[in-house]
């Protein structure tokens, strides 16, 4: 099985604390506005932790706070309308999931932006012994990856221009660091504007091919979904193939999100 969750032992630690602050961060997205003490007892922390959590978020503009409370801050609101919550998204993507993996035969994943990082929310694994899958958390960059590609397409001003700066930078993969091209990444986020979807071959796991489209809401993107599976497996066909389902898919999750909402034409 291939998966995006290896890390080397010496990461570990820093997986570790990563994930706290990231479950800090989701749990205030679908809160909608929470108290500190809330937060320390939601997820078992000491409140003196979940205060320092804060602090860091905060400083980077991700959490606001409001009165006694803590709410998304101005860099991840998603659009001008009421924020969409992991568990919403989560509960109706679920079946749309189920129903791509059992078409495709492969991985069909979920992903949110979360800063400069694109977070898996929820996957339901192919039925194949040998699959690509990336596990709920995991965290994977923007600027690699059919999945990253798809959401920064679409990403505020700012972080285009954080990552698509004038110099070539290293792209912040899963397995081995590569150097980014802006122009080539440019090039690459315009077509994924003009034909809504997003493809990739090797990118943030080693022999995966993965296609993703946007999620878009009348207030602007909530999140990608796609397919991941062994490039072996997934040739030309398979490719062409996803790549159609993928806008209905998408489609469907918001349908379900908001009815009576439809998805913009990408």
């Amino acid at each position: 099985m291939t998966t995006a969750r290896d890390r080397p032992p010496e990461e570990a630690q820093e997986d570790t604390s990563f994930g706290r602050g990231l479950r800090v961060l989701l749990t205030i997205a679908d809160r909608g506005e929470i108290r500190a003490d809330e937060l320390g007892m939601l997820l078992e922390t000491p409140v003196s932790t979940i205060y320092r959590y804060l602090r860091t978020l905060a400083d980077f503009g991700f959490v606001d706070r409001h009165g006694a409370g803590y709410r998304l801050g101005p860099r991840l609101i998603i659009g001008s309308g009421p924020t969409v919550t992991a568990e919403d998204l989560i509960r109706t993507a679920d079946p749309v999931l189920r129903l791509l993996a059992e078409e495709t035969g492969e991985t069909a994943v979920i992903v949110r932006r979360i800063g400069r990082t694109a977070v898996c929310l929820h996957e339901v694994e192919s039925s194949q012994a040998l699959r690509v899958t990336i596990a709920p958390t995991t965290s994977l960059p923007l600027e690699s990856g059919a999945f990253g590609k798809a959401l920064l397409a679409f990403a505020p001003p700012e972080i285009l221009e954080e990552i698509l700066g004038s110099e070539p930078a290293l792209a912040s993969l899963v397995g081995p660091a590569a150097v980014v091209d802006p122009e080539r990444l440019r090039a690459e986020l315009a077509d994924i504007v003009t034909s809504g979807v997003a493809r990739s071959v090797g990118e943030v796991v080693s022999g995966s091919v993965a296609v993703a489209a946007p999620i878009f809401r009348e207030d602007g993107i909530v999140a990608a979904i796609g397919v991941i599976g062994p490039e072996a497996r997934c040739g030309l066909a398979w490719r062409t193939r996803v790549a159609r389902l993928l806008p209905g898919a998408a489609g469907s999750v918001v349908g379900a999100l908001s009815p009576g909402l439809s998805s913009q034409d990408s």
